[in-house]
């Protein structure tokens, strides 16, 4: 990719810059990709979604894991790695199943939590300090869960159960991935793909549709378009500190927003649009605290 080449050539106001520009592009894609998965799911089964879309997203990065095969012989912690794999593809699939009842927006919100459930994991399972103010910021952006979920007999559903618990899952994840960071950014891509592929195949033979030359070519593109903002999200990261990209990511609240209104008419309800302004403020506050006590991760780690 010669021109991310020649953006790290720059001088580092027009690196942050770039890498800025990097971070919103790929946000936007990322939400872009989210809602034609949406949309394809109106008609296909998740498990189709997930084998095609990675078919799709595979023979793009094939050219980069042939070229770096010898990565993929010595791996770090191979077991943890299969864990990482399992836990990606099942928050993937979790994601694009509750997309079937739920609009976008509240999905969305549900894993915009997933900082703060990194944090209170770390502490709980890794014996991290987590000091008084985080603390509160945890407990503050749980309510905000609480707010979006809106908690009762009549109105706490499977699909939303299904979300959070995809959001758990991707917090876990995040958590996995912190602990390996010596693993290349392709091994940990490709894998990724390879997992939601996998599922994919099995899950789809159960519940096939003969898929439209239109449709394929969404299938294609939703792929596709992953690859290319997980690119966009490392290169972002490599141009700029964390620090100053990061807090882009929360953007994809808006975009869930748009497209959601746009393509299926979703109107966000009141709870959910308080519920992620109150989990982005604590998640935004936790990451500056993080920062400033010099254990930010440098690493993100986006759903495949």
């Amino acid at each position: 990719m010669p021109l991310f080449k020649n953006l790290s050539a720059y001088d580092d106001r027009s690196a942050r810059l770039a890498g800025i520009g990097l971070m919103v592009l790929s946000i936007f894609m990322f939400s872009f990709g989210d809602a034609m998965g949406k949309f394809l799911v109106g008609t296909y089964s998740v498990g189709q979604l997930l084998f095609l879309r990675a078919c799709a997203a595979l023979l793009l990065l094939s050219p980069l894991v042939w070229k770096q095969r010898y990565l993929f012989l010595h791996l770090e912690r191979p077991g943890l790695q299969l864990v990482r794999v399992v836990l990606s593809t099942l928050e993937v699939a979790a994601f694009f199943l509750a997309t079937v009842y739920l609009p976008l927006a509240d999905v969305i919100t549900y894993y915009l939590a997933g900082p703060i459930f990194v944090t209170a994991m770390s502490a709980i399972f890794l014996g991290e300090k987590v000091g008084w103010r985080r603390w509160t910021a945890i407990l503050i952006g749980f309510c905000g869960v609480l707010i979006a979920l809106r908690p009762s007999a009549q109105t706490v559903s499977l699909p939303a159960l299904i979300a959070l618990g995809g959001s758990l899952s991707f917090a876990t994840l995040m958590l996995i991935t912190r602990s390996l960071r010596k693993t290349p950014d392709i091994v940990m891509a490709s894998s990724q793909f390879i997992g939601t592929f996998s599922l994919g195949a099995v899950l789809s033979a159960f519940h096939w549709v003969p898929p439209t030359p239109g449709s394929l070519v969404i299938f294609a593109l939703a792929g596709c378009v992953s690859v290319t903002a997980l690119f966009c999200v490392n290169r972002s990261l490599k141009l700029a500190p964390a620090s100053v990209v990061v807090p882009y990511q929360y953007s994809m609240i808006v975009w869930a927003v748009i497209f959601g209104f746009v393509v299926f008419g979703d109107v966000p309800s009141i709870a959910t649009l308080v519920g992620a302004a109150i989990i982005i403020g604590a998640g935004f506050y936790i990451y500056l605290r993080e920062r400033d006590l010099g254990r930010a991760s440098e690493e993100v780690n986006p759903p495949a």
